[in-house]
């Protein structure tokens, strides 16, 4: 699944590992969460890191809510759960990957 490269204009915050936003592992790279949007530094900017589609975690039985263990995130209109490496969204019954 790629990621889209959309650029967060004007955005003059300089995360990194003491600026006070969760750091979300992804891949290769971290984004942090801020104001609902995920960032990641890209070619000298920052951009918005949203994956492209739908990404469904087969087989993923641990249900995810306040107090489960996992660092919630809040993304946009709902809350991912930071676990193993991953974002995970409740989806129709199911987890995303994001």
């Amino acid at each position: 699944m790629s990621t889209l490269h959309q650029e967060h204009p004007l955005h003059e915050h300089v995360h990194g590992p003491a600026c006070g936003h969760p750091e979300v592992p992804h891949g290769d790279h971290v984004d942090y969460a801020h104001d609902g949007h995920l960032h990641r530094q890209h070619s000298g900017h920052w951009d918005e890191c949203e994956q492209n589609g739908h990404v469904p975690h087969e087989g993923h039985e641990h249900q995810h809510r306040e107090g489960c263990g996992h660092a919630a995130v809040p993304h946009g209109d709902h809350v991912d759960y930071l676990h193993e490496g991953h974002r995970h969204a409740a989806h129709d019954g199911h987890w995303d990957d994001h």
